[in-house]
C-alpha cells in the first residue's frame, strides 16, 4: 500500500542566499504619529455597557501616549473614579460625562457639537 510522495521542504527555496528581504505592508500603521495641541481636538463621549456597568469614553486624543497617561493620571483623581488608556481613547468606570466635561475644558480641549 502506498503512502504517496514524501513532502519535500525546499520546493522552491533557495537556502545558498544569506540575504533577507524586506517585506512592504501596504497597510498603514495603526497609531498616528501625528501630534495635535489640545485646542485643535475635538473630543466625543460615548457610553457602553460592560458586564452590566456603564463606562464613558472619550476621545480620541492626538498627543503623546506619556501625557495622555499624565492627564488619565490627573482626571481620575478629581473624579475618583478608575479608568485607562486604550488606543488613544479614555474609558472611565461610570456615568461620568458630566463631571468629565468642565475638566477638560480646563485643560483646553475641545468637543464635537451635541457631545
Amino acid at each position: 500500500m502506498s503512502r504517496g510522495k514524501k513532502l519535500d521542504i525546499f520546493i522552491g527555496a533557495s537556502i545558498n542566499d544569506d540575504s533577507w528581504t524586506e517585506v512592504h505592508h501596504p497597510s498603514p500603521p495603526k497609531s498616528s504619529n501625528i501630534t495635535e495641541e489640545p485646542a485643535k481636538h475635538i473630543l466625543l463621549f460615548k457610553k457602553e455597557k460592560r458586564r452590566g456597568k456603564t463606562v464613558t469614553l472619550v476621545g480620541e486624543f492626538h498627543r503623546p501616549k506619556s501625557e495622555l497617561t499624565l492627564l488619565l493620571k490627573l482626571l481620575k483623581k478629581k473624579l475618583g473614579c478608575g479608568g485607562t488608556l486604550k488606543e488613544n481613547w479614555m474609558e472611565f468606570q461610570g456615568d461620568i460625562k458630566e463631571k468629565l466635561r468642565p475638566l477638560l475644558t480646563e485643560e483646553k480641549f475641545r468637543f464635537k457639537n451635541g457631545h
